[in-house]
């Protein structure tokens, strides 16, 4: 006979979860974007790479109007997405804004495959090549289209001798160059770009517990965990952790049946709350916190948090979140935090949100200060790309869980755990 009985808050459950050596977590794919003036092949070049008609091509120039993107595995790197954009010579007014948007994409890619054909090199692939320059983007030279007309011998010297890099002659009708071209995009790639860095694996190792508090609100997605916390988990499996996962209403039984812990991670929403009811030898941080320290920009963080002190009346907060998804009532960043902001600092401020990559519809210099979100849903260089502009007009800039912890004068205790310790795995 089995005995049952039925679960109440506070019951905790422990999961098995089998773990499956050389299993990659669900890391952001490497995003390749392919630019160039319309009818160059950049359409087909996509085709061609991914083996199947994925883009429209036409001979009518500026076919392609708006990104277009599909992920393609390769070999040694895993799944790529792939990104088909615009041509930069189009025009008109419908014209601008479409290069405006080839270039967003320029500012969001890993790699940056460039093309040009009819021998002409001109101050648009100039533009891109210094694009790519200015990010610290990757990039190869496309010479398409070679069936149709060869490539000049003495421009291809040229540019190999002016960039450093050897131009890759390429007509998609020969199948024989996709490896060789695939290789080079291997070789060029960038190793971050697709490497899989530990969120806590320096500070968390085998037989640790940590605890994980989930709030479930009217913001939380029906049926399923937010991404951060999924990524978290996945973390502490990785590094063999074992990972107790609850809401904060039962966090003070959890941590008393749970035996020692060496972290509790948490939603920033209910950071002052947590923070009451976890022992001060415990450490503890947020969701926001720790994937900000991996997306490579936690120094920035760090210095422009404490400016929150410095806001006066009228001025401008820009609230920057990677996802887009329905605002509630308890949404984090266009109610809560907005919120705590003016009872933190008394001040009348006027706070503006922005999801997903969209433009700013001001200048960023308007602003006093910039929280951008945890960015679950951005790689590393499409974050940097995101805040660069700030950064270097030294508009001071936060993130949703230092911010929140700075105000509930945590700041120092969200970021202790990460230096004071480091195990080895």
């Amino acid at each position: 006979m089995v005995k049952m009985r039925v679960l109440c808050g506070g019951d905790i459950i422990f999961v098995a979860f089998c773990r499956y050596e050389g299993m990659k977590g669900n890391d952001l794919k490497p995003h390749i974007g392919i630019f160039g003036r319309r009818n160059y092949g950049k359409s087909s070049l996509v085709n061609y790479l991914v083996g199947q008609q994925v883009a429209i091509v036409s001979d009518l120039a500026g076919t392609t109007t708006d990104p277009v993107k599909k992920t393609m595995e390769i070999g040694g790197v895993g799944p790529v997405v792939w990104i088909d954009t615009a041509g930069i010579d189009d025009e008109g007014a419908v014209g601008r804004m479409r290069i405006d948007r080839s270039l967003e994409m320029l500012a969001q890619a890993d790699l940056a495959l460039i093309l040009f054909t009819d021998n002409r090199f001109e101050a648009e692939e100039v533009m891109l090549v210094e694009g790519c320059r200015k990010r610290d983007i990757p990039y190869i030279l496309i010479y398409s289209q070679a069936d149709r007309l060869k490539p000049d011998n003495a421009l291809l010297q040229r540019l190999n001798e002016d960039y450093g890099t050897e131009v890759f002659v390429l007509t998609v009708k020969d199948p024989a160059l996709r490896e060789p071209l695939t290789a080079r995009i291997r070789e060029a790639l960038p190793e971050t770009a697709y490497v899989h860095r530990s969120l806590l694996g320096d500070v968390v190792g085998e037989g640790d517990t940590v605890v994980m508090v989930t709030p479930i609100d009217s913001s939380a997605p029906e049926g399923r965990m937010i991404l951060p916390q999924v990524q978290v988990l996945r973390d502490l499996l990785d590094n063999h952790a074992r990972a107790v996962v609850c809401r904060e209403t039962e966090l003070e039984q959890t941590l008393e049946r749970v035996g020692e812990v060496r972290l509790v991670v948490t939603d920033s929403q209910v950071y002052d709350m947590v923070s009451r009811i976890v022992p001060e030898d415990v450490y503890l941080t947020s969701f926001s916190v720790v994937l900000a320290r991996a997306k490579g920009l936690f120094a920035d963080y760090v210095k422009g948090t404490p400016t929150i002190d410095n806001l006066r009346d009228g001025n401008r907060v820009l609230m920057l979140e990677s996802c887009t998804h329905n605002v509630t009532c308890e949404d984090i960043g266009r109610v809560k935090l907005p919120k705590l902001l003016a009872k933190y600092t008394g001040k009348k401020l006027e706070c503006e949100a922005v999801a997903g990559l969209s433009a700013l519809a001001r200048p960023v210099t308007d602003y006093a200060l910039v929280i951008q979100c945890g960015g679950c849903v951005l790689t590393a260089k499409q974050l940097a790309a995101r805040l660069a502009p700030a950064i270097e007009a030294g508009v001071p800039v936060s993130n949703y869980g230092l911010a929140i912890a700075y105000m509930n004068g945590i700041f120092e205790r969200s970021m202790r755990i990460f230096k004071e310790l480091k195990v080895e795995n």
